[in-house]
């Protein structure tokens, strides 16, 4: 299977993407084709085997359209096999390039659209103005006054000529016995436009060349605004391309070397200066500095890095010189995977989405079945066939279903968008009409709620003796050992900078702890049982030790020539955030769970000190989509938030699957929400945005859906004018973009 994104040009409406998405699924060999309107694009999953592309370009020139392939088509064939069989998306430069071919193709739009409306307002505001006054002109020409003759000429150039695409496209469409928005427009300028010229032949006074005219020129109004919102609405894929860096400097046995970004290879040696880009995902092998990630994860604050952290391409480094090794490039990338995801979730279509495209296919047959009727039904009644025919063109124009095809998907370009700024990868409209009611968020506990590591959290010495001796001395021993317990005392000691010395007889006592000699003094540090087994009193610190392990902490104890002298208390802590984001939640009327392998004991103490009432322990890895499952039996919707590879199956059973994107590449492939800041309060900021992206959707239909109810009686029964229909439906296009675009200021 391959799969081909390409530009469609010409679409003015929902019932113009539905036709063209029909089309394209109709032919033998697609699996599948999804037709944006908002983006004016196509994806389209195919056997090549079996269809080819000139095929999909048939498809659409039939229907009246213009299928534009992205400038890099050629080589995106040439490595889409190679790229197919080893699962990986197309390489971030070719990403790179159809976005920008696409976000291209959108000024292009503008710039014409500007142009058309630009030149019909000119000749039509003449022709309004010459009917409106009922001016005339010193001359006559076949009985008519010149003015009426200039009236017509005007006419023809804004409806014919200027306005020639509706009456294209309407004319192809009718071969395949087929209409949409751009029939309606075509049937009502040729009407008033052919009514006009038979009133003329006639001997009749009433003509309406004006009225077409205007029209054409509204509606290109119109197509002009709406194509520069869109383009707003549109923004956040063209950003994000922008951001990467374009050069990096490799560094060859300790010469530099400038290169093209697309020639780094994974394992290269680069040099970042500061307030350089950092070019491509990697690891620091020298140097520190702070690293400003807020592309990332949408956080101002600058980040410190130092010798074995990870750095992420795109994000700036604000001081110091760092040498890195690339670890991922191309499409490898952060920044590549999150224009992938963002590409995705603006092509594919919500649920409610599929709902407007099937409305909107059977709408226009049934607009111009009611501008038929209304036009015999006042010829009929009043015998006057010119009101008739007035009444039927305003009916024709105002039921142009524009701000239906617009609705949905200028609503998800704007939330996805403002998700990716502030690092809320939504996969699809899908996740966002899952979001919409979440009734209860289980989060999963160890790096989710917890940093995922162990850290020293109390020292209690004993008297006589300091915290930072039993520190020392602890560190200094742990040191030469790898359990996580003892790396995370070293790590501890690193931090408060204090200095280690020389250990002799070092051995590791399985299960129990260590002993060596420090000075030529006997050192243990261990646990209770190694306490007991070596007859060791530590009465003193049998309160101490009581508080912690009720607070579900690891302890180990320090002893020094047979004597006690202090404790040390680890735990996996939890997270800086996630008990504000877990009263956020309730404050928000979400319940919430936590789910860990640990007992009842410790995962009580846990859930304590974040304000949990529900705690699902001693659960098993593989369980977990169980738990998920016995919630939703209990009719609950529920979103389930992990990072690691055991997750998957629950963030796939829940209603809503929030990967932490500093989890693991399979947590974040089966999840509906990537948080790329591994942050509990970014599941907050993600819920909130999704609610407000389906409130703003659901906004958006229902105004267009009124609009278009509310409006066709008043045209029909002759209370509207057509040029006004026209302006209410330019003007209803719009006040639905900009709607979808005040998502941009919404508080998270």
């Amino acid at each position: 299977m391959k799969e081909l994104n390409f530009k469609i040009v010409g679409m003015h409406c929902a019932s113009c993407s539905a036709r063209n998405e029909k089309s394209l699924k109709k032919l033998t060999g697609v699996k599948d084709a999804v037709v944006n309107y908002a983006l004016g694009s196509a994806r389209v999953e195919y056997d090549e085997t079996q269809v080819q592309e000139n095929a999909f370009k048939k498809a659409i020139e039939d229907n009246g359209y213009k299928m534009v392939l992205p400038a890099n088509a050629d080589a995106q064939h040439q490595s889409d096999h190679q790229h197919h069989q080893l699962g990986k998306a197309e390489p971030a430069n070719q990403q790179m390039e159809q976005g920008s071919g696409e976000h291209q193709h959108l000024n292009d739009d503008v710039s014409q659209t500007k142009s058309k409306a630009f030149w019909a307002l000119a000749l039509a505001t003449p022709t309004l103005l010459l009917a409106m006054f009922k001016v005339n002109l010193p001359a006559e020409l076949a009985g008519y006054n010149l003015s009426v003759w200039l009236q017509a000429i005007l006419g023809v150039i804004v409806i014919l000529v200027i306005g020639r695409q509706f009456h294209i496209i309407m004319l192809k469409q009718l071969k395949m016995f087929s209409a949409s928005m751009d029939t309606l427009i075509s049937l009502g300028t040729l009407a008033a436009l052919v009514y006009s010229f038979w009133a003329m032949v006639t001997g009749e006074t009433e003509f309406y060349f004006e009225t077409g005219a205007i029209i054409t020129a509204l509606i290109l109004l119109g197509r002009y605004f709406e194509a520069k919102t869109r383009g707003q609405a549109s923004q956040a894929i063209a950003k994000l391309m922008q951001l990467g860096a374009k050069e990096a400097i490799i560094l060859i046995n300790g010469v530099q070397k400038a290169v093209l970004i697309e020639q780094v290879k994974v394992g290269d040696r680069l040099l970042v200066k500061p307030g350089e880009k950092i070019p491509v995902d990697g690891k620091i092998v020298q140097g520190q500095a702070n690293v400003d990630e807020s592309m990332l994860t949408g956080e101002s604050m600058p980040v410190g890095k130092k010798a074995g952290d990870e750095v992420f391409g795109a994000t700036i480094n604000l001081n110091g010189s760092l040498t890195i090794e690339a670890t991922k490039v191309g499409a490898d990338t952060i920044l590549a995977q999150i224009v992938k995801m963002v590409s995705d979730a603006q092509t594919k279509k919500a649920p409610i989405q599929k709902l407007v495209d099937k409305i909107s296919g059977i709408f226009v047959p049934i607009v111009l079945l009611l501008a038929v009727i209304t036009a015999v039904s006042w010829y009929f009644t009043t015998g006057d066939l010119s009101q008739g025919i007035i009444a039927a063109v305003a009916v024709l124009v105002i039921a142009c279903p524009c701000a239906l095809g617009l609705a949905t998907p200028t609503a998800i370009m704007v939330g996805t968008g403002l998700g990716a700024k502030k690092g809320i990868l939504i996969k699809n409209g899908e996740s966002l009409e899952r979001a919409k009611k979440i009734d209860i968020v289980v989060f999963d506990k160890t790096g989710t709620l917890t940093q995922g590591k162990p850290r020293v959290t109390d020292i209690v010495p004993v008297q006589d003796f300091s915290a930072e001796e039993v520190l020392t001395l602890a560190a200094t021993v742990e040191n030469l050992s790898e359990h996580p317990l003892a790396q995370a005392v070293v790590k501890s000691a690193q931090e408060k900078k204090l200095a280690l010395k020389k250990v002799e007889d070092f051995i590791n006592l399985a299960g129990k702890g260590v002993r060596a000699k420090v000075a030529g003094q006997e050192v243990v540090i261990g646990n209770s049982r190694l306490l007991a087994e070596l007859k060791i009193e530590a009465q003193a610190l049998s309160k101490s030790l009581a508080v912690l392990e009720d607070q579900a902490k690891t302890v180990v104890f320090v002893v020094k020539n047979n004597q006690a002298i202090g404790l040390i208390a680890i735990a996996d802590t939890l997270k800086s955030d996630a008990v504000e984001a877990l009263a956020k939640l309730k404050a928000l009327g979400v319940k919430t769970a936590m789910i860990t392998g640990d007992n009842h004991p410790t995962a009580q103490a846990i859930a304590r000190e974040l304000g949990i009432t529900e705690v699902l322990a001693e659960v098993l890895p593989q369980d977990k989509s169980v738990e998920v499952k016995r919630l939703q039996d209990q009719g609950l919707k529920v979103a389930f938030v992990g990072d690691g590879i055991n997750d998957a199956p629950a963030l796939v059973q829940s209603d809503l699957g929030i990967a932490m994107g500093t989890g693991t590449d399979i947590a974040m492939e089966a999840g509906n929400i990537v948080l790329v800041k591994g942050s509990p309060l970014k599941v907050v900021e993600a819920l909130k945005l999704s609610q407000a992206t389906f409130k703003a959707i659901k906004q958006n239909l229902f105004w267009a859906f009124f609009y278009n109810i509310a409006a066709l009686p008043l045209a029909a029964f002759g209370l509207l004018n057509p040029m006004i229909a026209a302006g209410a439906m330019a003007f209803s296009s719009i006040s639905v973009v900009l709607n979808s675009l005040r998502l941009k200021r919404i508080k998270l």
